[in-house]
């Protein structure tokens, strides 16, 4: 064999292993895709964040009540010694580009939801590469624990809007078990995040957790336990936000019975994908566990032939997530809602110190139903039909 012909067959082969490697990475769980991101030109222009939300039970009363906790960094390099609010007067008006480390917590009451952030420089800040450790003031994040306050006076949150969050004082300090992961494949994995080919990534390590341990909110106590906290967590890392923006999960599902499916989990996520600059349609991946068994609607993924349907839309009273899920042999019917007056909208500015997804709704109690079938002598057989309750959501879009 010549040396021309060996190297190219030794190329090729390496060339058809990668290939195969990137598209079995389903659902595996990834110390490595939930670690830090921000390197290179994010320093200066990309976020990164780690989302969990979970359910706690009133100490005094024994009322669930959901709650929220996130560890956020936005242009690093430009918040080295102190912090730069984007929606500032000042900043705004000399186009100065955000950068901080900011904790943002809160919860979801009738009437009552709440999000607070406190914001710190890098020098009190730090996230690790190569794994999940971060720090930010003195808050900490690992896989398996999560630790921290944040306290906002209502006179600072009304006297500095630039600030985007409401009054209140939270602090945690919680475990976690990540019993199912949902890897997206990969569109998240090292190829495309060296290219920085998205403008919004995402990858769900704790698509179904378990946390344990305390919250102590505006002086009350709640007590987190792993069966009832139908726990999640996830994150997202980019250069902006996708639009519209679609979040859907629930950990709390239940038979006709009313018994609960310990390993069953939904999870929906997606928007418009913006690949190497260039919007695709509307698309959205699904992902659901049922009783141990995967079942997977990824457009990304055309060789299991999935195809979504979404209708996501909001009246006066709730937000609604109408979504049909097919592939070659399964179908998923999902139908949930949640209450407005349970929600908040969540702020974000984006690394170029745009605040676009004005109305950007979010919410902890959000309740439906799904329908699984599965395909049999051509036609749609139903296997189950489950109900859920207290479930993580989200859904905004701007015009452009």
């Amino acid at each position: 064999m010549t040396k021309a012909l060996f190297k190219t067959r030794y190329f090729s082969n390496k060339f058809l292993l990668f290939f195969a490697s990137v598209l079995l990475c389903f659902s595996v769980h990834s110390q490595k895709r939930n670690a830090g991101f921000i390197k290179g030109t994010y320093k200066k222009n990309g976020y990164d964040w780690w989302w969990h939300s979970f359910v706690a039970k009133d100490k005094l009363t024994g009322e669930l009540q959901p709650f929220f906790i996130e560890y956020y960094f936005i242009n690093p390099k430009l918040a080295k010694d102190s912090v730069v609010l984007g929606q500032s007067k000042w900043n705004q008006q000399h186009k100065n580009k955000p950068g901080y480390a900011m904790l943002k917590c809160g919860t979801w009451t009738k009437n009552g939801a709440v999000q607070i952030h406190n914001f710190y420089p890098m020098s009190k800040s730090s996230f690790d590469k190569k794994e999940l450790n971060v720090k930010i003031g003195n808050a900490i994040l690992t896989e398996t624990k999560l630790s921290g306050s944040v306290s906002v006076s209502k006179e600072e949150a009304k006297s500095k809007p630039e600030m985007m969050c409401d009054a209140g004082e939270l602090s945690w300090d919680l475990t976690v078990d990540k019993k199912l992961t949902y890897n997206v494949g990969y569109g998240a994995g090292g190829f495309f995040r060296a290219l920085k080919a998205f403008r919004m990534y995402w990858h769900v390590q704790g698509m179904l957790s378990e946390f344990n341990g305390t919250i102590e909110y505006n002086d009350r106590i709640y007590e987190v336990e792993p069966e009832t906290s139908y726990g999640y967590q996830d994150k997202n890392w980019g250069v902006d936000y996708t639009n519209p923006w679609v979040w859907l999960n629930c950990n709390n599902l239940k038979n006709k019975n009313g018994e609960r499916l310990a390993t069953t989990s939904l999870d929906v996520g997606g928007g418009r994908p913006v690949v190497f600059g260039i919007p695709f349609n509307k698309k959205i991946l699904v992902a659901f566990y049922y009783k141990g068994k995967f079942y997977e609607y990824n457009f990304s993924k055309f060789w299991k032939k999935s195809k979504t349907d979404l209708n996501c839309y909001s009246d006066d009273t709730f937000v609604y997530w109408k979504i049909v899920a097919t592939n070659s042999n399964s179908k998923l019917e999902i139908d949930f809602k949640c209450p407005k007056d349970k929600m908040l909208k969540v702020n974000y500015e984006n690394p170029k110190g745009e605040f676009n997804h004005t109305d950007l709704l979010n919410g902890g109690h959000a309740e439906g139903t799904i329908k699984l079938f599965h395909k049999e002598k051509k036609a749609w057989k139903l296997i189950d039909e489950l109900s859920g309750s207290y479930g993580g959501c989200e859904f905004g879009e701007y015009k452009n």
